[in-house]
């Protein structure tokens, strides 16, 4: 085989892929794990490889390593401790690419809250509430078995 048929080949096989660039990918995982301290290649690479599982080759933690070394000499990604972080400049561009893009969801209508006096109480609970007033302690009976009880005990005598 000749040398342009193997690099020919090779470029047949990375753009059968249906995946997004790495880059694209790096970003989003970084954006969706939110670690505070960064995101560590591991977790990345996992990210990814569970999101975009059966269009990955199987060299891809290869190339995300690469891909990551390249974003942070391009200063899109900033290392602090084996962990990356999306740099302040990406995160500009990330949000101007996202607001350019139509929305499909529409806006809710925001309901303006009511006073506690404007709300309207449910018939249901009004009877029920009607139903389960507070008896006054002279109201209540007391149970036969407890008058038993206190005209059947003894007092000691005080000596």
């Amino acid at each position: 085989m000749a040398k342009g048929a193997i690099t020919a080949a090779k470029k047949e096989t990375t753009h059968s892929l249906n995946h997004p660039p790495y880059s694209e990918m790096i970003c989003e995982a970084i954006s969706q794990l939110k670690d505070r301290s960064g995101s560590s290649q591991p977790a990345i690479s996992n990210f990814i490889q569970h999101k975009y599982e059966a269009e990955l080759p199987q060299n891809f933690k290869k190339l995300v390593s690469l891909q990551l070394k390249r974003l942070v000499k391009s200063d899109k990604l900033l290392k602090i401790k084996n962990s990356y972080k999306i740099s302040s400049a990406e995160k500009l561009e990330l949000a101007s690419k996202e607001s350019e893009k139509p929305k499909e969801k529409k806006p809710k209508k925001i309901e303006k809250m009511k006073r506690l006096s404007q709300v309207k109480t449910p018939d249901a609970l009004k009877k029920v509430n009607k139903d389960a007033k507070m008896k006054k302690l002279s109201e209540v009976k007391t149970p036969d078995w407890l008058n038993q009880k206190k005209q059947n005990k003894v007092r000691p005598l005080n000596k």
